[in-house]
């Protein structure tokens, strides 16, 4: 690879950075997820009080409204796994690729899952939680390793600017199959409506027990490279000169990160920018060693989704909800723009 992005180097500040610092934000980060998760069992059609929310805590669900904690209690879990999930992707995925714009939704791994989805509920009955998991990941792997190959031909090899667009047409290609797939379908249509859009509105202890485990084994597949991810940082010549196995590091960090994105997809849909939009602000506070960067974006990627979720259901009108991909593409978008503003990103 040709081009690396200057915002992804480790730098001489990054080594000085003191650990201190680094784990108080992992601290105030951990914080903010057990603030939103409170809101986020609080909020909803019945109101509940501070005596509920403690009382649910504990298993009780003697009244209406301690019941209606315990059943927000799986939703408020799937969005700090999702979100933790989606981060986690975008930083392993910008590792990788040393691109600062690489996304599961912009690269168009998101919607690979998706499709794959569809097509195996379409066309193979494949409705068991498992089984959508499988073919989403599967589905993954397929669209990600397109992309990286359009975005390898030519000229200078990969770029930022042609991995970009070789997501971007690959994401709107996907997308125009999975309505093809659909629409003769009523019945699907309907019942997949609010999941492309994604959100975690439909969440069930049974199929989070289900993804759950795949989501572990992506977590630690790419905290597990977070040293050969800083090797990758330095670019590949160098990384190989300190003994990093270039290639090998690069297909392990790439599978964690694919597992993570089509898990979370089949569960909740294809959220966007969520893995665009964490890691660039993780980096600003914690610096871009990966042994932090990850765990920290998993964190606060989980964080911003919470509130999302709760936003969603604070700004809409009473009873009716907008979901947390809505939220998430009008928070990334923006930033989506000023990221390629802020790099400067262009083809060489």
């Amino acid at each position: 690879m040709t081009s690396t992005a200057t915002a992804l180097k480790p730098g001489a500040a990054d080594l000085r950075r003191p650990a201190l610092v680094r784990t108080v934000w992992l601290l105030v980060g951990l914080g903010v997820i057990v603030v939103l998760s409170i809101l986020s069992v609080s909020f909803g059609v019945r109101a509940v009080s501070l005596d509920d929310i403690l009382a649910a805590f504990g298993g009780h669900t003697d009244t209406v409204e301690q019941a209606a904690i315990v059943k927000r209690m799986p939703r408020t879990a799937l969005a700090v796994l999702v979100g933790a999930a989606l981060a986690l992707s975008g930083a392993a995925m910008q590792a990788v690729t040393r691109n600062p714009i690489a996304d599961p939704g912009i690269l168009g791994v998101s919607n690979g899952a998706s499709l794959a989805v569809v097509i195996g509920l379409a066309f193979f009955g494949a409705t068991s939680a498992f089984t959508q998991m499988f073919v989403a990941i599967v589905g993954a792997a397929v669209a990600a390793v397109f992309v990286y190959t359009v975005g390898s031909l030519g000229r200078g090899g990969v770029t930022p600017l042609k991995l970009a667009l070789a997501g971007a047409a690959t994401s709107a290609a996907l997308a125009s199959l999975i309505s093809a797939v659909l629409l003769p379908r009523v019945d699907l249509l309907t019942a997949f409506q609010s999941w492309q859009v994604g959100g975690v509105g439909g969440a069930e202890w049974p199929r989070i027990a289900i993804t759950a485990p795949a989501l572990a084994i992506g977590a630690l597949i790419c905290f597990a490279c977070a040293r050969g991810m800083n090797s990758l940082a330095l670019g590949d010549d160098m990384a190989a000169g300190l003994g990093e196995n270039v290639f090998r590091t690069r297909l392990i960090s790439a599978l964690g990160a694919v597992i993570l994105a089509g898990a979370a997809t089949a569960i909740a849909g294809p959220i966007g920018f969520v893995g665009l939009v964490i890691p660039h602000l993780c980096r600003m506070l914690v610096g871009t060693d990966h042994r932090w960067l990850l765990p920290f974006s998993a964190i606060a990627g989980a964080a911003l989704l919470l509130a999302a979720d709760v936003l969603g259901r604070v700004i809409a009108p009473s009873g009716e909800e907008i979901q947390v991909g809505i939220i998430t593409a009008v928070i990334g978008a923006p930033f989506f723009i000023w990221i390629v503003r802020r790099q400067r990103v262009r083809e060489l």
